[in-house]
């Protein structure tokens, strides 16, 4: 009986190839977790024990939820090589819920609302036929734009900081993107996997000569660093101040969504949006859960990994499972964490600049499926697109509207979802229909004829 062919994102690479892969997705993912922890840890004036504590905990957690995803078990986790992370809105949020209500009301927050994704999530599953590729394909350009922006700065720092764009570290950026060109482009294809950790350790090692890299700090403190359950005590509940979280979590889902669709065209395989993207938001869910009972924010898929794979090939979820247990080791081995927070974050820009702007383009690719002959899909990309970008690309422009209504309106990905399933309603679900339809993302989203062929 001939044996049925693995799908290359159930492959399983020999360990020699796997703990470089891995250790390439972990390295351009690691600023999040570690500019979470100390954005929290300076903001709310932690000591040095919860900060240490926070950061195991966030490492930790998030290398859980990668195995969560990568492995799907109990239909938590979409069998996709994806990895999870801190939110970024969701930090800000969590700030400003503990500034005003103590820490032990922003941790209730979050646990309320990775409860709230389990109540919800039946409701969501049924409102994703408004999910046309025509919506889903826009939501990935401007959750590409986002995170290219959120890259750049990384390089610059933020325009109100003292030593906004300083040449060296613009030049670092710069240098660091060579370097994974020149690796990508001249290196054998055996090797062209792991340009992209060649690019930042040569990019490190410059950053090193030029005097941006201090490794001083990495062999002080503890060695072992383990998290404690509810470090600020126990969890306080009050559902007005969690709105802010849970209104977010809506976004999320949607987010998740496209992510789900994205990573599947990526790796080649067919993905049913009603039957997939439920068990990625579980793993969101379960994870958000652990978060908040760990003193977290919440722990989500990220997309920061996609452009990876996309960029080297390489298909099998099983480099993020890697991935997952080198950040579980790094929340555990004190000194491995330090020394990842060693990387100047202009290199880690850099790359991520790279990485992320293939999003962008995979966005783009998406919505090349669309028939915009078809004038209702114009308008619905057109209005999308700009109710998305307005938030982005002019930051306070809702400043003088109230709390509530800013987190929503602010969120360029949370906006671009719901006009975008708005506009589809209007146009393609209410009154008579004519012309062609868009895809709805109940088809199955087969490997495009141009999918990258080198999987290993």
């Amino acid at each position: 009986m001939e044996r049925t062919k693995l799908h290359p994102v159930d492959e399983v690479p020999p360990l020699r190839r796997l703990i470089p892969l891995g250790l390439q997705h972990v390295m351009v993912m690691v600023a999040t977790p570690l500019s979470a922890v100390f954005l929290v840890s300076q903001t709310l004036r932690l000591s040095d024990s919860l900060t240490t504590n926070l950061l195991s905990a966030t490492f930790i957690l998030s290398g859980l939820g990668t195995l969560l995803q990568s492995f799907g078990p109990w239909k938590m986790g979409a069998k996709l090589p994806f990895v999870m992370l801190p939110g970024g809105a969701p930090i800000i949020m969590f700030l400003m819920i503990a500034q005003e209500h103590g820490l032990q009301m922003a941790t209730g927050a979050v646990i309320l609302t990775g409860v709230f994704y389990f109540v919800v999530l039946p409701l969501f599953t049924r409102l994703l036929r408004f999910f046309p590729t025509v919506v889903i394909g826009t939501m990935i350009v401007v959750i590409g734009i986002n995170l290219v922006k959120h890259s750049a700065l990384l390089i610059t720092g933020q325009p109100t900081s003292e030593g906004f764009g300083r040449f060296d570290h613009l030049a670092l950026g710069v240098a660091t993107i060579l370097l994974i060109v020149l690796f990508y482009r001249f290196l054998p294809g055996s090797w062209r996997p792991v340009a992209v950790l060649l690019g930042m350790v040569g990019a490190t090692a410059i950053a090193a000569l030029m005097g941006l890299v201090n490794f001083t700090g990495v062999a002080e403190g503890n060695v072992i660093a383990l998290p404690q359950l509810l470090p600020f005590g126990p969890p306080e509940f009050d559902l007005l101040a969690s709105l802010p979280l849970l209104i977010f979590s809506i976004a999320s889902m949607a987010e998740a969504t496209g992510q789900t669709v994205l990573n599947g065209e990526v790796v080649g395989k067919e993905i049913i949006a009603k039957r997939d993207a439920p068990k990625t938001i579980r793993g969101d869910a379960i994870m958000s859960l652990l978060g908040g009972l760990f003193g977290t924010s919440l722990i989500v898929t990220s997309g920061e990994n996609i452009g990876i794979v996309k960029a080297t090939g390489v298909r099998t979820r099983f480099v993020t499972v890697t991935a997952g247990f080198i950040l579980i080791l790094i929340g555990v081995i004190a000194p491995v964490g330090r020394l990842m927070a060693a990387i100047p974050t202009a290199v880690v820009g850099g790359t991520a600049v790279i990485v992320f702007s293939i999003i962008l383009a995979m966005g783009i690719q998406m919505l090349r499926r669309v028939d915009f002959q078809d004038h209702r899909n114009t308008m619905i990309a057109a209005v999308a697109l700009c109710a998305g970008l307005m938030p982005t690309l002019v930051p306070g422009m809702y400043d003088e509207l109230p709390p509530n209504a800013r987190i929503l309106l602010g969120s360029g990905v949370a906006m671009t979802a719901f006009v975008g399933v708005v506009m589809n309603i209007l146009f393609l679900h209410l009154g008579k229909k004519s012309g062609q339809e868009t895809s709805t993302p109940d088809e199955e989203f087969p490997a495009p004829e141009n999918q990258v062929k080198e999987s290993l």
